[in-house]
């Protein structure tokens, strides 16, 4: 591989870490330059506001996969078009941390953000695997999902994704592992499944829902940005592929009779 193969490799190992996708499948990274041995990378944002801690997570860990190649020297990472974007690229090319960086403002350590993401992305993973099963066979009993274990699964993406994000958390692969358990491993009774996939899908389309929504806002802000994102294979539906992510026209719309209160209902 040539070092720009090897440096967009490596960029897509690097996660964001609310969306759950590699930042290369979004369309983030913006461009990159190769001279001899040297890097310089420019990743973008679907707005200037995004979170200040997401955006120095994966800024930071885009610098710290190139660094990592044997093939790369001097790595420049910057983030364009943020109102943070001086900070943080100041604190990156000085190589402050997170801490250093944002001082008093960090109130976390990106090793908590971090879990909280990972244990995330493993709810919903979880979920679209039972999901998938309970489409497979309607007629299976919710409750019955409790004791399903990763050898019941099929093997396909969703399963390899749920492997990866166990992985991740220190939870067993084991083919006799029980599939349906929290982020610590604990399992759930009978009882309790319903309500729990009903969490966890909650989770998991609220992931989707913002994965599909950064991608449209992304596709706004910066036109031809399209061209650079990968379709999304984790949570789609067959719906999306003839969806139109334009506007609904207003006409389109009807507002609900007001309340005898005067409130809209």
């Amino acid at each position: 591989m040539t070092l720009h193969d090897e440096v967009m490799t490596a960029l897509g190992a690097v996660i964001d870490p609310e969306l759950d996708e590699p930042i290369t499948d979004l369309g983030f990274v913006r461009s990159v330059a190769v001279d001899d041995h040297d890097v310089e990378v420019h990743l973008r944002l679907p707005t200037s506001f995004c979170s200040p801690n997401f955006a120095y997570l994966m800024a930071s860990d885009a610098k710290d996969a190139l660094t990592g190649l044997d093939s790369t020297q001097h790595v420049v990472v910057e983030l364009d078009d943020h109102h943070d974007s001086e900070l943080i690229n100041t604190g990156l090319a000085a190589d402050a941390g997170y801490r250093g960086t944002f001082k008093h403002e960090a109130h976390e350590s990106l090793d908590e953000l971090r879990n909280t993401f990972i244990r995330k992305a493993h709810t919903a993973a979880m979920e679209r695997c039972l999901t998938g099963l309970l489409r497979a066979d309607p007629d299976r009993p919710i409750e019955n999902l409790g004791t399903v274990t990763l050898a019941e699964l099929p093997d396909d993406d969703h399963t390899a994704a749920l492997l990866r994000r166990r992985s991740a958390l220190g939870l067993s692969t084991a083919p006799t592992a029980i599939v349906m358990v929290d982020a610590d491993g604990a399992t759930y009774t009978p009882e309790q499944v319903p309500m729990a996939l009903r969490r966890a899908r909650s989770t998991r389309i609220s992931i989707d829902g913002n994965a599909h929504f950064c991608r449209g806002l992304l596709r706004t802000r910066y036109p031809g940005s399209e061209d650079d994102q990968a379709p999304r294979l984790l949570g789609s539906e067959p719906a999306d592929v003839s969806y139109d992510p334009t506007f609904i026209p207003l006409s389109d719309l009807t507002v609900r009779p007001a309340s005898p209160e005067g409130a809209l209902l």
